[in-house]
């Protein structure tokens, strides 16, 4: 037997200098984050479900959609058109496991488009099973002062109006048995001075997800989040964190490093699976050893 030290399981982020456009792109990443391509192994846990994933041509949401497909479901992602080169690859990525992968580009701040996810989801799987609710943006701003109406006013309607709308929209298809999931963060619990907005709006995914659990569990369907810590994504070098700390990122959990998205994948299949079957209105932790109440 082979023990694995998490401190190195994967390989550290030391990450240089480096500026991205918002979104951001995996491909651009440096050095590269691990999304499962080559390292996440399925066990057909999620055979014949059908999942939506909203923010899933990169980082966490990619690293969710293949693992979900290697478990056995089919896959809808959707993203902002200007990522559809990563997105591409995730969609490649889906198809290689003889899965069918559905694109929906579009921007969910378009209440139309969170409906039309939704919609063609359905259309195109025959239904819906599993709902990630990931996409986010993230921004930072050094000050209270220096976040403008727009930036906040952006910030909340593609976190949170975004996750209300398309959950919303996916209860009219979901049946007993189904999973909704939220992805929160670390920020919820320990907001950093430069993200304010952005961490209002994990706060908010993470009392949504739990209220949601209450009305939702006596009808057979199970909602839950995911809080990760500090994890290498394009969200980080696009405007997502200071230079300072984008160069030093995640260095200074217990485990001494920031986290792949594949160490999340585990997280998003458990909470889709039957071996879940008892759990909702949780908050799963995927910090670095960081600690949530």
């Amino acid at each position: 037997m082979t023990l694995n030290d998490p401190r190195n399981y994967f390989r550290k982020v030391d990450p240089p200098e480096q500026t991205q456009e918002h979104p951001g792109l995996d491909r651009d990443l440096e050095p590269q984050a691990d999304i499962g391509l080559d390292s996440y192994v399925g066990n057909g846990r999620l055979s014949g479900r059908r999942a939506l994933i909203t923010g899933g041509d990169s980082g966490i949401g990619a690293a969710v959609a293949i693992a979900y497909a290697r478990e056995g479901a089919d896959v809808a992602i959707s993203y902002l058109p200007e990522e559809q080169v990563d997105a591409d690859r995730v969609l490649e990525a889906i198809r290689a496991e003889g899965r069918k992968a559905v694109a929906l580009p579009g921007d969910l701040i378009e209440l139309d488009q969170c409906r039309h996810i939704v919609e063609e989801t359905v259309r195109e799987l025959g239904g819906l099973d599993i709902l990630v609710n990931n996409a986010s943006r993230q921004i930072w701003h050094d000050g209270i002062e220096n976040i403008s109406d727009e930036d906040f006013d952006l910030t909340m309607k593609s976190n949170i109006y975004a996750s209300y709308r398309v959950t919303k929209a996916a209860l009219e298809h979901m049946q007993p048995g189904s999973s909704i999931i939220f992805t929160s963060s670390i920020q919820a619990y320990q907001p950093s001075d430069t993200l304010l907005d952005y961490a209002i709006t994990k706060a908010g995914m993470n009392n949504l997800s739990k209220g949601l659990a209450q009305e939702l569990a006596p009808k057979g369907i199970r909602v839950n989040a995911v809080a990760p810590g500090p994890i290498w994504t394009p969200l980080q070098p696009s405007h997502g964190q200071p230079m300072e700390k984008l160069t030093s990122f995640g260095q200074d959990t217990p485990l001494g490093r920031a986290g792949h998205p594949v160490e999340l994948a585990g997280a998003y299949v458990f909470l889709a699976s039957d071996e879940s079957s008892y759990v909702a209105g949780e908050t799963l932790g995927v910090t670095g050893g960081k600690p949530t109440p």
